[in-house]
């Protein structure tokens, strides 16, 4: 086991993964365990150290964005005092850095599907097209490779209970599959652009491609919209309730600027808080 500093004012390892953005992370009372590229990672958290049981220091920084300037961040979007107050119950909530294809094949999966929902399909699809990693606490799996999903049969892709979503994922991947270098084109386009760029892909609406470069390609102006968020712009920053995605993703990005997708996690993350009337 190894250990460095950090301050847990910047970090809450809790919060970060415990908030949605990914999905192949379980915890086993004070520690977490996740599958990060070939890594399988163990973690925690105590107060100002972090304890990696398993796993390598540099995977873990950058996955975290631990070397991120998190405190100019949240105050460039401390801009009123609903923000200001999750701010304040939520510090230290970091985005991750995810690989792209995961996070896209991810967010593809998760379509109206809840939490624990999620989890199972992605799990079902590792253990059924990822590579196997054997450590000596047992056998895990990696994500499944877009040239896995795009090979196998969509019978067999179907079994990992993705239903609709099974057509979407392996069309997809056969995209992927045939541009080895998307991900690093993507990364040099303007944000409007490469929206439209993961519009394109079969699965991919504008709450996962928001999602995927907010997530992937740490294109933090995007301002993904579920219910909770277009909720919380209602009752919080009076868009009317018909208001649709383009406006509340236009009016988030409008009011927070540059990292308007931290403060979209940072008002996810305290939803519970900002809509204890009864939205």
């Amino acid at each position: 086991m190894h250990q460095f500093s950090i301050s847990s004012r910047l970090f809450s390892l809790d919060l970060t993964l415990s908030c949605g953005q990914v999905f192949r992370w379980e915890r086993d009372g004070d520690w977490w365990q996740g599958i990060v590229g070939n890594e399988v990672i163990r973690i925690r958290q105590e107060g100002d150290l972090l304890l990696i049981e398993s796993g390598c220091e540099e995977t873990t920084r950058s996955y975290f964005q631990l070397d991120l300037d998190l405190d100019r961040i949240l105050r460039s979007i401390d801009r009123d005092t609903v923000i200001h107050g999750a701010i304040g119950r939520c510090r230290g909530l970091r985005i991750i850095r995810q690989d792209p294809w995961e996070c896209l094949a991810s967010y593809i999966c998760a379509t109206y599907a809840n939490i624990p929902g999620i989890k199972k399909k992605i799990r079902l699809l590792s253990e059924s097209f990822g590579e196997p990693l054997e450590t000596e606490s047992g056998m895990y799996y990696r994500f499944p490779s877009p040239e896995a999903i795009a090979s196998s049969d969509l019978c067999d892709i179907r079994k990992c209970s993705l239903g609709y979503r099974s057509e979407y994922l392996c069309e997809t991947a056969r995209v992927i599959t045939a541009e080895p270098g998307w991900a690093e084109r993507l990364a040099a386009l303007p944000c409007g652009e490469a929206r439209k760029e993961l519009m394109a892909l079969r699965g991919v609406g504008p709450k996962v491609a928001d999602c995927v470069l907010l997530f992937a390609f740490a294109r933090y102006e995007a301002f993904p919209v579920d219910v909770w968020i277009a909720r919380i712009m209602q009752h919080s920053y009076s868009l009317p309730a018909s208001a649709g995605y383009r406006r509340v993703a236009g009016e988030g990005r409008a009011l927070f600027g540059e990292y308007a997708g931290y403060a979209q996690e940072y008002l996810f993350c305290d939803r519970q808080h900002l809509t204890a009337g009864g939205l």
